[in-house]
């Protein structure tokens, strides 16, 4: 048996399937080589005539479906492989044919767009691209949950702009079972929608898989934020943003106590109190009397800031929920992470040829378990560290900037890492060059 992956990334998320939680495949005596893929464009070749369509944006996105809405009126079953690959690339995105959305690649023509419709702008960034069935997990999981879901793409397709980009290629693990069947998977990784005003500007993002029924409550949050900030500028909106994400940071950790204490969880950590982000603390204040400081920094080290509260306030809330807790937490939130029949019937009309219907209904089952599970973990562990950075400034003012920071401190895969933690000079593999090999 022969296992090769292209690209290289640590896996984060949720796994389905044969892949073990560290993301690498559970295969015994298997030889591994890894890859470097070559980074590919976000502008594939589209079919003849479909270049046209796209360039009308949404609209030609609208004429298409009408003029092929019979073609497409079949829920039981896929459009015709034709029909897939030309909805696929006028949307830019997978199983387009299933969300009907219509996607930019080029992020000065989704700013035009937000101006001239006076919408906000939801950027996915991404491994892989969005238009293939190899990207990352994480977006696949999109396409399947979020993005033909009817309240969802309704939502999208009403308030917001859409935008990906790929971040980098996504891995992809061949496994040769030596007697001609192979097996494709990626390795996974992670993928993150940010919600920009039409200049750019971040107000909200979403790390990560979220269950439908929260995707949407975060979508319209920040529809809600943008509206009261949108006429606001310099300090103001600043502060307005502050004020927003401090209140949802405190909202999670006072959520996640509720949670434990329902779970019967013994001993649930006592918070403290985090301070307003426009209220100096007596840290901010004591050096402005520099002798009078010396004294008092040492009596007022206990009042500290929001970041160091926050972190540990998340500390102790992770201490105290185990692993196997997790899935008792999720279950306080299940209906968030419901499919719903537009998602059912993509799942069944892409394997219904692989499995029963027993077998679909607990694959089904198996997925919003796991989803409700990512659901609860990207917002307590993840979302509140970027309401955190929010609160604070911390390289949120430019999208550049927040995604460089997100895939190396959030998602621990950072761009100056060129194998992800995959390859390590302090781990032995036995195999010659530990197995690399650059195309």
């Amino acid at each position: 048996m022969r296992v090769q992956v292209q690209g290289v990334l640590v896996c984060v998320g949720i796994v389905l399937g044969a892949q073990s939680a560290a993301g690498q495949s559970a295969i015994p005596n298997g030889s591994v080589s890894i890859v470097q893929q070559e980074q590919t464009t976000n502008e594939s070749p589209e079919p003849a005539g479909i270049a046209e369509l796209r360039s009308q944006g949404p609209a030609g996105l609208y004429r298409f479906l009408k003029n092929h809405a019979q073609e497409l009126k079949s829920t039981t079953g896929l459009p015709t492989p034709s029909l897939r690959k030309k909805l696929d690339a006028l949307c830019k995105q997978r199983d387009c044919h299933a969300s009907q959305l219509y996607w930019h690649t080029n992020f000065a023509k989704a700013q035009a767009e937000a101006r001239a419709s006076n919408k906000l702008i939801l950027s996915l960034r991404l491994l892989g691209n969005l238009d293939e069935e190899l990207s990352c997990a994480n977006s696949r999981f999109f396409r399947v949950a979020l993005y033909p879901n009817a309240e969802v793409s309704k939502y999208l397709r009403e308030r917001f702009v859409l935008h990906w980009e790929s971040v980098r290629p996504a891995p992809v693990m061949t496994i040769d079972f030596g007697d001609g069947r192979q097996l494709k998977r990626t390795v996974t990784g992670n993928s993150i929608h940010y919600v920009l005003d039409a200049e750019g500007r971040p107000i909200e993002a979403l790390p990560g898989l979220y269950g439908p029924q929260a995707f949407l409550q975060h979508l319209q949050r920040a529809n809600a934020l943008w509206q009261q900030t949108a006429n606001l500028a310099g300090q103001d909106r600043h502060q307005a943003l502050q004020t927003y994400h401090q209140q949802r940071l405190a909202a999670i950790q006072t959520a996640w106590v509720q949670d434990l204490q329902s779970a019967g969880i013994q001993d649930v950590p006592t918070l403290r109190a985090l301070p307003a982000s426009n209220t100096p603390t007596a840290v901010d204040a004591a050096p402005i009397a520099v002798t009078k400081a010396l004294v008092e920094i040492p009596l007022v080290s206990s009042s500290m800031s929001l970041s160091v509260l926050a972190d540990q306030n998340r500390t102790q809330l992770n201490e105290a929920t185990q692993p196997q807790t997790w899935g008792k937490l999720a279950s306080f939130h299940a209906d968030l992470a419901r499919l719903d029949e537009n998602s059912k019937s993509l799942m069944r009309s892409k394997h219904s040829a692989y499995r029963s219907p027993e077998q679909l209904a607990k694959t089904v089952q198996t997925f919003e378990q796991a989803m409700a599970i990512d659901t609860v973990r990207n917002e307590y562990l993840l979302h509140s560290r970027l309401h955190q950075w929010f609160v604070e400034r911390n390289q949120t003012d430019t999208i550049a900037q927040l995604n460089e920071k997100v895939y190396a401190e959030l998602f621990l895969t950072p761009s100056s890492d060129p194998w992800l933690g995959l390859v390590s000079p302090d781990i032995y593999s036995a195999i010659e060059g530990d197995g690399i090999q650059l195309q």
